[in-house]
């Protein structure tokens, strides 16, 4: 099934998307996500990007398909979609070649829009009450004619955006038909576990991409806590040295791959009750080694996190647990070389650099996620 989101700003495009894409097991791509993250990069595309959001103008259509089929043609998006933010005009719609099955147009009220955009707190620098205008403008302007191409081709459905989230929900799968539906969701079952491993150096964030994989639903398993675990329960303190020594002892005791084969039993039953586990703190190249071995039937993903040094130093010194451990290039080398961490960056199948707000993480780490679920 391939559906498309249109709507002005604050319709709540982005609610329901994710809401279909979790009942309809299809992914959700919002291309104003996609435009917020090249904004953020510090290239010629980027500030070019920033200027035209920040000032509430439309990406240049060209641009805007070409950035479009490069995602849509990744695997994940080979059985369908629900596209959000696309096609915004008329030669978009004209030129997008995706055969589109169904359009739903979300309608609110200008003022409905704008008050709803008003009581945000999204902390997006292109939400200017004067952007907002633009943008709602150039929705009338553009984007009504891309309705209209659409009803002709009888493909158009429109439902009321000012009920609730579930009125609006509940129109929305009933103007889609039932058994349409049903038989997508019986095409979409995830019939492959996996397991992400999430892998970075000291302040990259892993604790962060973890908490938000367990806010939508996923399992955590997380390596670092064997040892935190003993250091609390022993009320030992935090230190470099018994971080260390306790390490050093585990691999005595399990070889390098401790911190997998002491996991081992929790991330079966997990992986009993779940089809993704998600590992924090995955260390050495032995772990990974030993995860695909003992989990040969499972998919393994290893996900970096890059950061900044100076970033991760100060994310570091900032922290109100485990305060005591070291901080600096003299940690980053004993990661690295006697914990054999570098092998697993090195290897990742997905990187996200993690430099800038939560929110660009946050949809990063959505997408990686779609990415392995549709895959």
């Amino acid at each position: 099934m391939k559906l498309v989101l249109i709507g002005i700003q604050g319709s709540g495009k982005s609610t329901q998307g994710n809401l279909l894409s979790k009942h309809l097991k299809i992914p959700y791509l919002s291309t104003g996500h996609i435009f917020r993250s090249i904004a953020k990069e510090k290239t010629k595309l980027g500030k070019q990007v920033k200027v035209l959001m920040s000032s509430g103008l439309l990406i240049p259509d060209d641009l805007t398909i070409k950035i479009v089929n490069s995602y849509l043609s990744r695997p994940e998006y080979k059985n369908g979609y629900i596209l959000d933010g696309f096609p915004r005009t008329l030669t978009q719609a004209k030129k997008f070649v995706n055969n589109v099955d169904k359009v739903v147009y979300i309608e609110i009220p200008d003022k409905e829009a704008l008050w709803r955009i008003a009581y945000r707190d999204d902390n997006r620098n292109d939400n200017t009450v004067k952007a907002v205008i633009k943008r709602i403008e150039l929705f009338h302007k553009h984007t009504e004619p891309v309705i209209a191409y659409y009803t002709d081709q009888k493909k158009i459905v429109s439902v009321d955006g000012t009920k609730n989230i579930e009125e609006v929900s509940k129109e929305i799968f009933k103007s889609l038909g039932k058994q349409l539906v049903r038989n997508h969701l019986a095409t979409w079952e995830q019939k492959r576990k996996s397991i992400i491993a999430i892998v970075g150096m000291s302040g990259s964030g892993k604790t962060e991409a973890a908490e938000h994989y367990k806010k939508i639903g996923l399992p955590i398993i997380s390596f670092s806590n064997v040892i935190n675990s003993h250091i609390d329960e022993n009320k030992l303190k935090h230190t470099e040295e018994i971080h260390h020594q306790l390490r050093k002892d585990f691999r005595k005791k399990f070889g390098m791959e401790a911190m997998a084969v002491l996991s081992k039993e929790e991330i079966e039953k997990t992986l009993e009750k779940h089809n993704t586990v998600v590992i924090e703190g995955l260390y050495s190249w032995e772990e990974f080694l030993y995860l695909k071995k003992h989990f040969s039937e499972v998919k393994i993903y290893l996900l970096a996190l890059f950061t900044n040094k100076s970033l991760r130093y100060k994310r570091v010194s900032k922290r109100s647990y485990r305060t005591e451990l070291a901080v600096g290039e003299e940690r980053d080398i004993h990661e690295l070389t006697d914990l054999n961490k570098g092998p697993t960056i090195a290897f990742a199948d997905f990187v996200i650099k993690n430099n800038f707000s939560k929110e660009g993480l946050y949809n990063m780490l959505d997408d990686v996620y779609r990415r392995i679920y549709f895959a």
